[in-house]
């Protein structure tokens, strides 16, 4: 049985796109990267915590597989996280308008106790938006609970002026690299 260990929409739709039947698990894991930690050693981490979670969950369950993921957007070297609020959010947005940033996406899946973790690292181009563009945007509430508060996949779209990696994997879930974990488990599509 194949268990998401994750609430996010956009994760069960991605997965779904795969064709695989699913549970879904709930988990809380910290989300804060260590002082020295890189980013994308970060997002392997936090991705591998959640599948851990879950797991704990589930874990005696034969045949049992979990699926997690972590997703981050990175400017400067600096993880971005969600906005805590309104504000917050339209600091995230001026820092990335114009410019180029990264989208950091890890999946780990785990299986028998032992997790497997791929990770995709996405470019994304900013246009350089006005503050009305950012202050409406911001308004619509599309941004809360985003990393780097903006979702690729809602209104940020007309933001996006280039994209260089997966759009699956800025929106959450990086496809190719879950279909090959889940493959290497042996699970197959509609299981």
């Amino acid at each position: 049985m194949l268990y998401l260990a994750s609430q996010s929409p956009r994760r069960r739709q991605l997965l779904e796109q795969l064709g695989y039947r699913f549970r879904v698990l709930d988990v809380e894991v910290p989300e804060c990267p260590g002082d020295d930690e890189a980013a994308a050693a970060y997002v392997e981490r936090v991705a591998r915590d959640k599948a851990a979670a879950g797991w704990t969950q589930v874990g005696a369950e034969v045949e049992a597989c979990v699926l997690a993921a972590d997703t981050e957007v990175v400017i400067d070297g600096q993880v971005l996280g969600k906005p805590a609020d309104a504000e917050a959010a339209r600091s995230m947005l001026r820092r990335l308008r114009g410019r180029d940033h990264e989208v950091l996406s890890a999946v780990c899946c785990m299986r028998d106790g032992v997790q497997r973790v791929l990770s995709k690292r996405s470019i994304v181009r900013f246009a350089a938006l006005g503050d009305a563009d950012i202050d409406t945007y911001v308004a619509s509430g599309e941004p809360f609970g985003k990393a780097g508060s903006y979702a690729i996949q809602g209104r940020a779209a007309a933001f996006i002026s280039h994209l260089e990696g997966s759009y699956s994997a800025v929106m959450g879930l990086p496809l190719f690299e879950t279909a090959s974990l889940l493959r290497g488990t042996g699970l197959r599509e509609g299981a």
